[in-house]
């Protein structure tokens, strides 16, 4: 039986990051169900970055990542992972409430918002509908490069010696003198602590390690790429519906890659789209731009994970003692992934917060918090 000081359950995004942080500090076992990482919600992302994603209280996390994707440390990636995009957020005229009430929420967050005319947006989105008034242009959204940072997280973790194994889904923990004891794969493991980094699979694995879940929600998100007459081209932003029905952005090819911003409960496991889905993400498109949908050329659908007030899970559980909530981290899981991992390498080492996380209120995301309600 090996022993590990760290078993990380999760290979995505989540458990990628915590590995490449915690590697080198501690031995660390990384163990992914699947036949490769990111398979589910790291590897149907929608690559974005923009801070107002996820709300105001999760924007200090966004902010936080921001240096780190734009220019990583030299042994880490020798390029960034974010390109400029700019994003339009938008209502109709009837709407007026909803881009004041944006404005309001980041009032006091620093971020650059402007409002705009719907002149100034058609300028950067021909064929944009006179309806759509309401505009807060945000000009710092940018592209991710998603696969890119996943791939670094995983190649620095092996650097630092992290075990990576993948087809090893979990299928016993049980608490042990000093520890746990993990089957994995067929295989017997020990570690002095347990991080899930599960996603949609959080609660789950608590409940195998007899720790009380939290509450952790799978959401099925559809995505539909379309190609369209006339088509994209890259400079045209990110469009997102200030009442959160949709968001679309520009992609290779002429195409688009939109959503109808659904959150349909599921169960945890592969999940596909489903006709009305698809077909209410281009009713909601062709709605915003006056353009013709010639054909889908692809449509797909993901998993994203929640706790119940929506912000991500990351400390120790509250009554279980080397236990690691690494989870609930939604939509914006990728683009906050430098801060939240670097908030869980403090926390599992114990040692200061990087100099990034300075502004950041730790206890917001911590697991303790849902102590008073188990």
């Amino acid at each position: 039986m090996n022993h590990y000081d760290v078993a990380i359950i999760g290979a995505g995004m989540a458990g990628a990051s915590v590995a490449s942080e915690i590697g080198g500090e501690r031995s660390v076992l990384l163990l992914e169900a699947e036949d490769h990482p990111g398979y589910h919600a790291t590897g149907r992302s929608a690559a974005f970055w923009t801070e107002s994603y996820g709300g105001p209280l999760v924007q200090p996390l966004t902010s936080a990542s921001r240096a780190f994707l734009e220019n990583p440390p030299a042994r880490f990636s020798s390029t960034g992972f974010l390109r400029p995009r700019g994003a339009v957020n938008i209502a109709r005229a009837d709407q007026t409430h909803l881009a004041d009430q944006f404005l309001t929420d980041f009032a006091d967050n620093e971020l650059d918002l402007a409002r705009w005319s719907w002149a100034q947006a058609a300028s950067l989105m021909p064929g944009l509908k006179t309806q759509w008034t309401q505009v807060v242009y945000e000009p710092d959204c940018c592209d991710i490069d998603v696969a890119a940072l996943h791939a670094a997280y995983l190649k620095d973790a092996r650097r630092k010696g992290v075990a990576l194994l993948c087809r090893a889904p979990v299928s016993q923990i049980r608490k042990v003198d000093g520890g746990w004891e993990l089957v994995a794969g067929g295989e017997a493991h020990r570690a002095g602590q347990l991080v899930n980094a599960a996603g949609a699979w959080a609660d789950n694995v608590a409940r195998m390690a007899g720790v009380e879940p939290v509450g952790i929600q799978p959401l099925i998100r559809t995505m539909v790429q379309i190609e369209t007459d006339p088509p994209s081209t890259q400079d045209m932003p990110l469009v997102v519906g200030l009442d959160g029905s949709f968001y679309f952005k520009p992609e290779a090819g002429g195409t688009y890659w939109l959503s109808p911003h659904d959150e349909i409960p599921a169960e945890p496991g592969d999940v596909a789209p489903d006709e009305l889905s698809v077909a209410v993400a281009i009713d909601r498109f062709e709605k915003v731009l006056d353009v013709r949908v010639k054909r889908v050329v692809r449509k797909w659908a993901g998993l994203r994970s929640f706790a119940p007030d929506r912000l991500p899970v990351i400390g120790f559980d509250s009554v279980t003692e080397d236990y690691f909530w690494f989870a609930g981290q939604g939509g914006f899981g990728i683009q906050t992934a430098p801060a939240t991992s670097k908030l869980a390498r403090s926390l599992l080492l114990g040692e200061p917060r990087d100099d990034s996380l300075q502004m950041i209120d730790a206890s917001l995301y911590a697991a303790s918090r849902f102590a008073a309600e188990t």
